[in-house]
């Protein structure tokens, strides 16, 4: 099983880290191809910077052209989960469902300890449209943006410890939630510090996609997930059609026929149509 686990910022550290926690949480067997958007922001942590990421993360899951199995989106707020589910005829897994899942079938109420006090709406939207919101206890910032999060582990453990107290002792919380991808591997020195269990969404993420593929399910393509109708879009995926790079192991799109995006749907998990 390949699983595509997709960094919604464009900092290769970040998603370093994000693909280091995947691989520690994934079954045997199973491969974690992690990778960083073409363009955008370098963090995100506001609407722009998301709706951004939205289209650099579809991009960069159409433009892949290898076989994969299931597409774990590594970023907490709302990152355009629908349009990749409208897209991919694999399961897509959105880290912040998958945290709030999980620590919904552990505990009774949630909190989620996040970066800045912008991103709370964002993710309290992302709950909402889950219907997850009534499970959450609180959402609480820690001051720290993304990058700074990732770059002093030891300034974002605190952070993060503090934030998780202040959510089991005041909000009634009893599960903690690592709300931001920059968080990956603090998870077991949280748990140690406030003794509640302490979900990390990338983790989980990464068990519901082992999940459902295992269980032989994917998007409903009924109706809201129906795969975008046959029409031009001009530009796209905007990465080929300005010349961004192409990694290593990913096919030439000089040596097959037709759209790249097309190209690239026929050759994997994507529905672009034609």
């Amino acid at each position: 099983m390949r699983i595509l686990l997709v960094n919604v910022n464009t900092s290769e550290a970040v998603t370093e880290a994000l693909a280091e926690q995947a691989r520690a949480a994934a079954r045997p067997g199973t491969e974690i191809e992690a990778l960083t958007p073409y363009f955008g922001p370098e963090s995100v942590e506001g609407h722009f910077e998301s709706y951004l990421s939205a289209v650099a993360v579809m991009d960069r899951v159409v433009a892949y052209d290898r076989p994969y199995d299931a597409v774990v989106q590594a970023g907490f707020g709302e990152h355009g989960r629908e349009g990749l589910q409208e897209l991919c005829t694999v399961p897509v897994v959105d880290i912040t469902e998958a945290a709030a899942h999980t620590a919904s079938l552990i505990g009774h109420r949630f909190t989620v300890v996040t970066s800045l006090d912008r991103a709370v709406p964002q993710i309290e939207g992302r709950l909402a449209l889950a219907g997850l919101d009534g499970r959450c206890a609180s959402i609480r910032a820690t001051g720290l943006g993304v990058l700074e999060l990732e770059a002093d582990r030891g300034a974002a453990l605190r952070a993060v410890v503090e934030q998780a107290r202040l959510a089991v002792e005041r909000d009634g919380a009893d599960v903690v939630c690592l709300g931001c991808g920059g968080m990956a591997g603090l998870a077991e020195a949280v748990r140690e510090a406030t003794g509640a269990p302490v979900v990390d969404g990338v983790a989980a993420g990464v068990a519901l996609a082992e999940s459902l593929v295992g269980l032989g399910l994917t998007t409903s393509r009924v109706r809201g997930y129906a795969p975008p109708r046959p029409k031009a879009v001009t530009h796209w995926p905007l990465s080929r059609a300005i010349g961004l790079g192409r990694p290593a192991g990913e096919r030439s799109a000089e040596h097959t026929a037709g759209h790249p995006a097309e190209r690239a749907g026929r050759a994997n998990g994507t529905a672009f149509p034609s």
